[in-house]
């Protein structure tokens, strides 16, 4: 690991601010890192407020949108909600449909076998539309790059609606109306919201047509938290408001089928760190190992008892999936092993009967074993298809674009992106992608990087200034939870490797004359039991310990050394 602190803030800047706030100089310099340099901006940050949402109609072909759905609603269309099999797609899809649904009946929803169609619009789902009578598709968390999909609807008098986050191409497809704040001639003042958020605007402004406010789309937000906290988008702008709000949703009010999810955990109180561990596997799982309409099922079900249903059997898909991803991380960690391919600059493995459904997870565990931009392929048809993650600091969506003349079709963002291409050009194109990572990667980012906010005493950590660190939630890109870095701090003595194989750590530190001590956890780390004989740093998050009713400030380590 290599620990990076953050650039100190100007210091007038600073003072200023931690005496507007009336906190110490740590909490100010961690707020004006992250660009909150006002008493205004604080007041913002710490208390996200609905007002601050912005209006859905500066988002272009809004308007257009609007007027589209208005018109199929006069006309009494047959209008399908179309999206991605994923966390992002299938609680777009439940939270377009669900409202529309309170407008209006004639609506009927639609996610792609992530088997027989793939990734985003198919052919197959436009020609259910068109011999089922559909005139109108709002495909969600897709269709940026379906220009010929999009044509081909046109060809057979179907319109498309595309409400979208991802990366535009060159040309745009000729639909409708294309909601994307990514858009180059779109001026909305938050491009980074996530397929679902955008399915949110739709609403808001068909909303706003029916003189309804953004109170009453609170009860989206469940939904809409959901998503932003599983499609890792920045937690900051609008995505932090939003996901706030739909945090409160998620504890006090959810709707049922998260409701179901929750009541198969022992939790009571979720962060958006039990969102992204707890909820979003569950309904992710249903389009990984069987079908997203099993997710749409859950989150669109106004029974309870029937919601408890669907969740048991996702709870199975989730057990599946659990075992799938770990049996084939292993073969693929042999894989590379195999090949001799443990010095390289990427890992692209690829073997045919992978389950499709879980390669995105896989390329994301090689990561923690070699940090590198990693791809895993698996048949699908008669082409190969994969999924790519990458580093901090690198972006795999350029690199992908770098070996185009390899890949049938590709999308995605920078840290995570899809591909198909045919199978004679998979060697070609593992070549070239390692060529173009190993010219263009910043050798450093190949180490992980512990990035630290600031350098702490213990004494420094009162309650007073836990409380203020954990009202920086919710978490997320670009507001990560704060990492401190504390020197020369010791064990008590009776440090201890924890867990059934030992791998975890588990101290009691203190530092100076202070003899007051923190418990530590630190996961993984149980190799590092020899550094805690002696003086030694640490890196490590803040974080509530419950035992026996009892709470106290825990650290919860990164690295130490």
């Amino acid at each position: 690991m290599r620990w990076t602190l953050k650039q100190n803030p100007k210091k007038e800047k600073v003072e200023k601010l931690a005496k507007d706030l009336q906190v110490n100089k740590t909490i100010a310099t961690i707020l004006c890192q992250r660009n909150i340099e006002t008493f205004n901006q604080a007041k913002r940050f710490f208390r996200p407020s609905l007002e601050d949402i912005h209006d859905p109609f500066l988002m272009k072909d809004m308007d257009l949108a609007v007027d589209r759905i208005e018109k199929a609603i006069a006309n009494n269309e047959n209008i399908l909600i179309y999206g991605d099999y994923d966390v992002d797609g299938t609680t777009a899809v439940s939270l377009v449909a669900s409202y529309l649904k309170t407008i209006y009946s004639n609506i009927a929803t639609y996610i792609p076998d992530r088997y027989a169609e793939g990734y985003g619009v198919s052919y197959m789902g436009i020609d259910f539309a068109h011999d089922n009578d559909f005139s109108l598709i709002i495909a969600l968390d897709c269709g940026i790059k379906a220009i010929e999909k999009v044509a081909y609807a046109s060809e057979k008098n179907i319109d498309f609606i595309i409400c979208d986050h991802h990366k535009p191409g060159d040309k745009i497809p000729e639909a409708v109306a294309v909601l994307n704040a990514k858009r180059a001639d779109c001026n909305y003042p938050f491009d980074e919201l996530c397929g679902c958020g955008v399915g949110f605007k739709l609403i808001q402004a068909l909303g706003s047509k029916r003189n309804q406010t953004i109170e009453d789309f609170i009860p989206y937000l469940d939904l809409v938290a959901t998503a932003i906290a599983a499609d890792i988008v920045p937690m900051n702008g609008e995505n932090r408001v939003l996901a706030y709000h739909g945090l409160q949703v998620i504890n006090e009010n959810p709707r049922n089928g998260i409701k179901a999810i929750i009541h198969q955990t022992k939790k009571t109180t979720l962060t958006i760190t039990d969102v992204v561990f707890i909820i979003a596997p569950r309904i992710n799982a249903a389009g990984r190992m069987k079908h997203g309409n099993y997710a749409v099922e859950l989150l669109t079900e106004m029974d309870f008892d029937s919601a408890v249903e669907f969740a048991a059997a996702i709870e199975i898909f989730n057990a599946d999936r659990k075992d799938l991803d770990k049996k084939i991380t292993d073969q693929a960690l042999i894989q590379i092993i195999d090949n001799e391919e443990e010095k390289r600059f990427t890992s692209v493995v690829y073997q045919e009967d992978w389950h499709k459904g879980v390669i995105g997870i896989v390329a994301s565990r090689l990561i923690e074993t070699y940090y590198r931009p990693t791809l895993v392929f698996t048949k699908s048809g008669d082409k190969l298809a994969a999924s790519a993650r990458s580093v901090k600091g690198f972006d795999v969506y350029n690199a992908l674009h770098e070996c185009e003349e390899f890949i049938e079709q590709f999308g995605g963002h920078k840290y995570a992106a899809g591909l198909t291409l045919l199978p004679e050009n998979y060697q070609n194109f593992k070549n070239k992608f390692e060529e173009v990572v190993k010219n263009t990667i910043d050798k450093e980012l190949l180490t992980p990087e512990i990035s630290v906010d600031a350098t702490v005493e213990l004494s420094e950590i009162t309650p007073k200034f836990f409380r203020i660190i954990e009202q920086m939630a919710p978490f997320g890109p670009m507001n990560m939870k704060p990492i401190f870095v504390s020197n020369c701090v010791r064990d008590n003595g009776y440090g201890k490797q924890v867990g059934a194989d030992k791998t975890h750590l588990k101290l009691n530190v203190f530092q100076g004359d202070n003899k007051q001590t923190f418990g530590a956890i630190g996961f993984g780390l149980g190799n590092k039991i020899e550094l805690v004989k002696n003086d030694f740093d640490i890196a490590y998050a803040l974080d509530e310990n419950e035992w026996n009713g009892h709470k106290s400030i825990q650290l919860v380590l990164k690295d130490l050394k």
